[in-house]
């Protein structure tokens, strides 16, 4: 018996940008999917620190939908395909990427215009509608919830290690904090063979780190000049890759701390500004990469599940709040005592 599908959708939206306080629940119409596209119930969405931005009007992007629909990291289940798909079938589990438009190859200009959540709507939502050349098949072995946590988070992580410079058995990885992409790239980093260092400003959080298979471990607030104690580990030689989360307040540290010919990866910028005036000469004596990361395209989406699922890595969410309590999950995330990521969980079944 073929269900009907569903009239309406239950969606979150932000009529301003002052704050997470906007977050409003509406009921939308849903449409059926055209020729190319399907239709998905969302299980599960999970939030960066990119949503946080967006809703204090704080995101630097190009263009905001008005009344845009938040988030960008969801899994869920195809119930209704267009006339013209082959590819896919009702009841497969899948993810979205974070850049509906980027396929495959060199980021353009022109895919900062497909990023969900921003300049077009997101998956805060009962159900949805996508282009079936954004979709990638969700990895057997995890829940919705955990597998809502790739698209943003896990995928720039994976980026990073397997960009130009790929990250291989037997070089040391420097992982900054303990957040989304950071214990993503502590997982990965160890799937690939490599010792991974990791630093927080809390133990409690470093020992999540440990049990994850980082070998040192550093405070950073107990040892502020952690790129020397960084030196002191590799017996001054220097990392071969840096996850860098902080941006300009933690870079040059981040260059110190990495070995001749190593490369940093620039992820994100929570941490507060600082002096980069040394920044091109630390970059040119150190003949060191600047590596500019911006999440991926679906092939690097399908190659990173093949990883995950080769080693059945678990995502660590940190907790699932209800899709009522979508506003307490963004200020749980925002007080930053979580480890991994937190995760809505939208559907009920």
């Amino acid at each position: 018996m073929v269900m009907p599908l569903p009239q309406t959708t239950r969606q979150y939206y932000l009529p301003k940008f002052d704050g997470v306080h906007n977050l409003t629940m509406r009921e939308a119409v849903v449409t059926p999917p055209k020729h190319s596209e399907v239709l998905v119930k969302i299980h599960a969405a999970s939030l960066q620190f990119r949503d946080l931005l967006l809703a204090k009007g704080k995101y630097p992007v190009p263009a905001i939908k008005e009344n845009v629909v938040p988030l960008c990291d969801m899994a869920g289940e195809i119930i209704a395909v267009g006339d013209e798909v082959e590819e896919w079938k009702v009841g497969d589990r899948v993810c979205a990427n974070f850049w509906v438009d980027h396929i495959f190859g060199e980021f353009k200009s022109g895919y900062l215009l497909s990023a969900l959540g921003a300049p077009i709507d997101g998956v805060l939502t009962e159900y949805k509608v996508f282009p079936v050349h954004c979709l990638v098949r969700a990895p057997d072995h995890l829940s919705y919830e955990e597998a809502s946590t790739l698209p943003c988070a896990a995928l720039t992580a994976y980026t990073a290690l397997q960009g130009s410079i790929p990250a291989k058995g037997g070089d040391t990885v420097l992982i900054q904090g303990t957040g989304g992409v950071a214990i993503f790239g502590l997982q990965f980093a160890i799937a690939l063979g490599a010792t991974v260092i990791a630093t927080s400003s809390s133990d409690a959080k470093l020992k999540v780190a440990a049990r994850l298979g980082a070998k040192h471990l550093i405070n950073y607030k107990t040892m502020p000049d952690w790129d020397e104690e960084v030196l002191r580990i590799t017996n001054g030689r220097g990392v071969d890759h840096v996850i860098e989360v902080g941006g300009s307040g933690t870079l040059t540290k981040s260059l110190n701390s990495v070995c001749y010919g190593g490369s940093v990866h620039v992820v994100g910028v929570v941490a507060a500004d600082g002096d980069i005036s040394t920044l091109p000469q630390q970059v040119m004596l150190k003949n060191a990469s600047l590596h500019g990361v911006i999440v991926g395209s679906r092939v690097q989406f399908e190659a990173m599940n093949r990883l995950i699922s080769a080693n059945l890595i678990k995502p660590v969410v940190d907790k699932v709040f209800p899709f009522e309590d979508a506003q307490k999950a963004y200020e749980h995330l925002d007080s930053q005592k979580h480890v991994g990521k937190v995760v809505i969980k939208i559907s009920k079944d």
